[in-house]
């Protein structure tokens, strides 16, 4: 407010006592208490002209904004993986939840709803195409595996005396120390007269040693141990309470002393949690040559030695065909894909000869040539040649190298070699990849759907 104090203090000072003097100074005084109120009412005037914009009120919580940049944060991730792997199922409920989530946002769906709708569409019609698949087999097929973790432990050594199932471990005068059960050395291969380093394992109550490495070898006196023959990779046939084992997987029958044999076999004997023997199971048989019992009753002498965890055939796959009744055995045999490799060489990938006879019987069983390849350990000059002189190669991911997968791979292009891949361990994977392999469908079988077409029965 303007100060006019001093201005009326002059003003009266130069007042005379004259009538004139005293209008004249009346009217100054007026003047400036005029000009008091003015500059006042003026500026209460400018102020309720313009007032200052108010603020508005920010109504959304600050846990609210996070949780819609959270859900952008996901339609961002499952955009990605749906661009990465088109139709994966995930991505695509991943990116619709995010996307309807969204819409919800206050101003969201009002500006940006006819494109927030179109993204919805084109995220639905989303779909898996083959590369994208093979693609992702492939990575997960090459994912590096963990390598066991290396055993610094030192134990005693003991000698191997290999019994129907499992074997001793005798110290070096002869008394056996520990009993080791088949699972513990399957892996192994040991063989009598083997000499390992093992440590007694008091902390388990179901193994009383545990073998740590094989270092050494010694020949024992036939005294000394009793010899013990093997029939390897034996296949279980028959129904249920009808069990029997006649041949293995490459069709070679069961023989002891030179006599074709048929061992029945109790599946109930043989279930467990982790075992179930069925028709088509796997197994090794064992018996001790010298057994009087083998003359009269084999069945008696011939014990299972090993189950293998392979996957038996579908019930759908199995077919019966009975022979010429002229022919005393009606053999049963499993339904056949419909191939024939007219002896073309085959390839098996795979490291440290696991289950290498299953695989070669079933390449033998379409009238192929089986050649190993070692996918493990081998080297890949050595792997190039092998590999140039195939027709086929199939590579069993689950035994071989992240480094040999590619050059395997790499190879069996350059020298335009036949190529598939099973990505299971068992012998009915490996079956459908040699069909796909022969007839130049994909290599990788995925979630695909893939007709393989069987054999017709005479």
């Amino acid at each position: 407010m303007y100060d006019y104090r001093n201005n009326i203090k002059i003003i009266l000072n130069k007042t005379d006592a004259d009538d004139k003097s005293l209008a004249n100074s009346l009217n100054a005084i007026k003047a400036i208490l005029a000009m008091a109120e003015g500059g006042t009412a003026g500026k209460a005037a400018l102020k309720k002209e313009a007032p200052k914009p108010k603020k508005m009120a920010n109504t959304q919580s600050i846990a609210q904004r996070n949780a819609d940049l959270k859900q952008f944060k996901q339609l961002l991730m499952g955009l990605t993986e749906l661009i990465e792997t088109p139709g994966d199922e995930a991505a695509k409920k991943k990116s619709l939840e995010a996307l309807h989530k969204i819409t919800f946002v206050p101003g969201v769906g009002k500006r940006y709803g006819n494109v927030l709708g179109k993204l919805d569409q084109a995220i639905q019609k989303s779909k898996t195409t083959t590369e994208a698949v093979n693609k992702k087999i492939f990575e997960d097929a090459l994912k590096p595996k963990e390598e066991p973790k290396r055993d610094y432990r030192k134990g005693r050594r003991y000698t191997v005396i290999r019994t129907l199932s499992g074997c001793n471990l005798i110290n070096d005068n002869g008394q056996i120390v520990f009993r080791i059960k088949e699972s513990q050395i399957h892996s192994l291969n040991l063989k009598s007269g083997d000499i390992v380093e093992a440590l007694e394992d008091k902390d388990n109550p179901n193994y009383e040693a545990e073998v740590l490495r094989v270092v050494g070898y010694r020949k024992l006196r036939a005294r000394d141990y009793d010899p013990i023959e093997e029939f390897r990779y034996a296949v279980v046939q028959g129904k249920t309470g009808q069990l029997a084992i006649t041949r293995n997987i490459k069709g070679e029958k069961l023989r002891i002393r030179g006599k074709e044999v048929t061992i029945p076999v109790d599946s109930s004997y043989y279930q467990g949690e982790n075992i179930h023997l069925e028709d088509g199971s796997i197994v090794d048989l064992a018996w001790y040559t010298g057994d009087v019992r083998i003359k009269k009753n084999p069945s008696d002498a011939v014990q299972i030695r090993w189950i293998y965890q392979v996957d038996p055939p579908k019930k759908s796959d199995l077919s019966y065909k009975k022979k010429d009744k002229s022919k005393k055995d009606n053999a049963e045999e499993l339904t056949k894909l419909d191939m024939n490799l007219h002896y073309q060489r085959v390839g098996i990938a795979i490291g440290n000869n696991q289950n290498e006879g299953i695989l070669e019987g079933i390449v033998t069983r379409y009238n192929g040539i089986p050649i190993p390849i070692d996918a493990f350990e081998g080297k890949k000059k050595i792997m190039e040649r092998q590999i140039k002189d195939l027709d086929i190669v199939i590579l069993m991911t689950a035994y071989a190298a992240h480094d040999a997968t590619w050059n395997i791979q790499e190879f069996a292009s350059k020298y335009g070699v036949k190529f598939a891949v099973s990505s299971s361990k068992g012998y009915r994977s490996f079956e459908r990849a040699l069909y796909r392999a022969e007839n130049g469908l994909p290599a990788y079988e995925g979630t695909q759907s893939i007709e393989y077409k069987e054999a017709e029965t005479k």
